[in-house]
């Protein structure tokens, strides 16, 4: 899949499925978005909230000078629904704020996923001030036990996936390198496993709609669930490893307007 078909198939999904990601991390056993937020409490100054989708961060950051930007519609409305703002409609490499302005930024999720990403880090590093700090949240690979490993094949399978097709693999488990490629000093690079409860149909059902896989009809995703609803018995969970990097903005360097 190219970079435009892409792109709007992940508008499309957005469109669909708002608040998605935020209601299948609700079946975790400690919230992902506290995690993410923890290196971001005692910031002084804007925080920004890149591709928010329904900014669940902002109900970490309550006392933050906190804005959200997102490019899709559907996102922002139910985020505005549950009164989270000030809310931006804008894509993710063409971020609508002056150099240097922002204290830190905060990308939950986003930066496997959001395109062209190199666009993307070069506006993080623009809108940033010197010694300012991204906290960012992504997927991981690794830190799977081996029942943990089976859970997610059964899952797949279900799915007639092999694996999630991410445009920007190496914003998963070589996040920390790719940033220190792109000018950012990491301060931290940590895994951590959650735990989601898969125990109902519900939940299963939410499970086989969450993940991005452009080739899922409705009706493959509908005939997973019903799979997976059989599979989602009582006490089931399923092991869902993420990685919170933590990195600043070098001080001593000028940002600089886009050309």
């Amino acid at each position: 899949m190219d970079e435009p078909d892409w792109r709007r198939f992940v508008a499309a999904y957005h469109h669909a499925h708002p608040a998605i990601t935020e209601r299948l991390f609700a079946l975790a056993d400690a919230s992902p978005y506290a995690w993410l937020a923890e290196p971001l409490r005692d910031a002084r100054g804007p925080v920004l909230d890149l591709a928010c989708g329904s900014a669940p961060v902002r109900a970490e950051l309550p006392d933050a000078d906190w804005v959200g930007i997102d490019l899709s519609s559907a996102e922002l409305a139910e985020a505005a629904r549950r009164g989270r703002g000030p809310l931006v409609r804008a894509d993710a490499g063409v971020i609508p704020v002056a150099s240097g302005s922002v204290r830190a930024v905060c990308a939950a999720m986003c930066l496997p996923v959001v395109t062209p990403l190199p666009d993307v880090l070069g506006e993080i590093r623009r809108v940033l001030r010197p010694g300012g700090t991204l906290a960012a949240l992504v997927p991981s690979q690794t830190g799977l036990s081996p029942s943990g490993t089976l859970s997610w094949v059964r899952v797949m399978a279900a799915l007639r996936a092999v694996r999630q097709p991410w445009p920007n693999p190496q914003a998963r488990d070589g996040l920390a390198a790719l940033l220190r490629t792109s000018g950012f000093r990491v301060r931290s690079d940590e895994r951590r496993v959650f735990r989601l409860a898969v125990d109902s149909a519900d939940a299963a059902q939410l499970l086989a709609d969450a993940l991005y896989l452009p080739a899922l009809t409705p009706r493959r995703a509908e005939a997973a669930g019903r799979s997976l609803a059989r599979w989602a018995v009582r006490g089931r969970h399923l092991e869902l490893p993420l990685r919170r990097v933590v990195a600043d903005l070098p001080t001593g360097r000028t940002p600089q307007e886009p050309t």
